[in-house]
């Protein structure tokens, strides 16, 4: 994929502001979108749009392939009649700055049966008709998770009673866990109606993500997608295809995944993934990665890889293992996988995270594809014997066109609150670096100092965080490694996108070649 030279925004949907608590699909989104094509930008990206579950994770989806119904614009649903308007009238006061989703799932998921119980009742035979065109068109995943969904919220309360893990493979009936076909039958006639509102609800989230994809491309903005390389244990990818991963006769991880001790961890990093069952995925030609890279390329026009070392080789965890010091590297095909993904799709619109200590066999794999990696500036100051290491790949004259430039990710500290908390040495190191000879760059001027730093670097696309654009501190960082609760709450502020904001954006992409 060739990158032409141009810049973009960060942010996740759930971000945006508005009165429900949590953002959305509605007025806001497209707002955004006219700020960004306003702004002269034409990236804007995104982390996974799934449902979450326990920690509210988007990255711990309950489905590869479900839309998070926490995005579903009930404004929207009021216009096409599926609501009233007397049904958000009594709209409890939601932090505007933060979601609470706790409060927010209470109120709004019985909104959101609500309209689709009207819809099933009382909708047109046009709209009908697309809806039932939609089901046809997602049987491959959405009848399982429908199923697997009303399963899960039917058993969640004798889970919490019990007082047990709640995942599928723990609490579950062992004719519905292991999926006999008779009582999977018995369940779907039982439960039909229920599962044809998870229909409709995810039939919503298509819609208006397709109507704003749309609209954001028609001014010139390509959507960026994430795709994590695992998913998780509590999910209707794994109980659905069981032989796609590496899991025992009743449905349980045997080995999952992580990361081994570091420098930053002496006890490395025990995600909890199931791992892919690679021999059978390879068998199958790589079927359900293949539908899942499509599912989402059909939603975005660019996805990025999350943890893409993981195709070249991955830590192994024993499942019993309470830390991920006694794994063991596993090859990954990645080669095989790669050219199985070429010849589906012909050109690749992927773009690797290929952060973190990376060996040169990744490297290899990562430049055999010609896929573009990332460049993250908060890890290119960090000082080494009163001085920066001028090797730094992620030094800005280190950089290289093929790549992304970044002042910080998703699990990155906002750049403000970065450099507030950096050791005395570091600062100086970074001021140095800019030959600052007098004084240190204020704490609040340093973040213009690296937003232009990165846009004016030799990458070919650059991309700003929200919180970065609008300067602000710890508060406003959206997920912290290795802390399973407490993120991925942040919202802006609807004043935030005005006149000034958008100029900076609008200033930047011309003086630096990317409008």
């Amino acid at each position: 994929m060739e990158l032409r030279r141009a810049s973009g925004i960060l942010l996740h949907p759930t971000s945006f502001p508005g009165p429900y608590g949590i953002g959305d699909l509605g007025p806001e989104a497209y707002r955004f979108v006219d700020f960004l094509a306003a702004g002269r930008q034409s990236l804007w990206q995104i982390l996974p749009l799934g449902p979450t579950g326990v920690g509210d994770s988007p990255y711990a989806s309950l489905s590869s392939f479900a839309g998070n119904p926490l995005l579903i614009s009930l404004d929207k649903l009021v216009a096409d009649g599926d609501l009233e308007a007397a049904d958000l009238a009594d709209v409890p006061a939601f932090n505007p700055d933060f979601i609470e989703y706790t409060r927010v799932i209470e109120w709004k998921m019985p909104l959101l049966n609500k309209a689709a119980r009207n819809f099933l009742a009382n909708a047109t035979t046009h709209r009908k008709s697309e809806f039932e065109a939609f089901c046809a068109d997602q049987a491959s995943w959405l009848d399982d998770f429908a199923t697997f969904m009303t399963i899960k919220e039917y058993f969640d309360q004798q889970a919490i009673q019990e007082k047990v893990d709640g995942t599928w493979n723990r609490y579950w009936p062992p004719e519905l866990r292991l999926r006999h076909d008779d009582a999977l039958e018995q369940w779907s006639e039982e439960h039909s109606q229920a599962i044809a509102v998870k229909k409709v609800i995810q039939f919503y989230f298509y819609q208006q993500w397709a109507n704003l994809r749309r609209y954001a491309n028609e001014l010139g903005i390509q959507i960026i997608g994430d795709i994590p390389i695992f998913v998780a244990e509590d999910s209707a990818d794994v109980w659905a295809d069981r032989h796609l991963f590496l899991l025992d006769d009743q449905g349980r991880p045997r080995v999952v995944a992580g990361i081994p001790p570091d420098f930053f961890s002496q006890t490395g990093q025990r995600w909890g993934n199931p791992l892919y069952n690679w021999h059978n995925m390879r068998n199958n030609g790589f079927k359900w990665w293949l539908n899942r890279l499509n599912s989402i390329l059909s939603m975005v026009d660019v996805v990025r890889v999350d943890h893409f070392r993981g195709f070249e080789s991955y830590w192994e965890i024993p499942a019993h293992a309470d830390t991920a010091v006694h794994g063991q590297w596993i090859k990954a095909p990645g080669y095989e996988f790669f050219d199985a993904v070429r010849q589906e799709l012909e050109d690749l619109p992927i773009i690797v995270e290929d952060l973190g200590i990376i060996p040169n066999e990744v490297r290899h794999l990562r430049d055999h594809f010609n896929f573009a990696g990332m460049k993250v500036l908060q890890f290119a100051f960090v000082s080494l014997d009163g001085g920066l290491d001028a090797t730094n790949p992620f030094l800005p004259h280190n950089h290289k066109p093929n790549a992304i430039v970044y002042t910080g990710t998703h699990d990155n500290d906002t750049t403000l609150g970065w450099y507030k908390k950096l050791p005395e040495w570091d600062k100086v190191a970074i001021n140095d670096y800019f030959m600052r000879e007098k004084a240190h760059i204020y704490d609040n001027d340093v973040v213009w100092v690296m937003n232009q730093l990165a846009w004016s670097s030799v990458c070919n696309w650059a991309i700003i965080p929200m919180q970065d654009l609008l300067r602000l501190d710890s508060d406003a960082r959206m997920n912290t490694p290795g802390s399973a609760f407490g993120n991925w709450k942040w919202r802006y502020r609807t004043e935030a996108v005005n006149d000034w904001t958008e100029g900076i954006l609008r200033d930047a992409a011309r003086r630096f070649g990317r409008a």
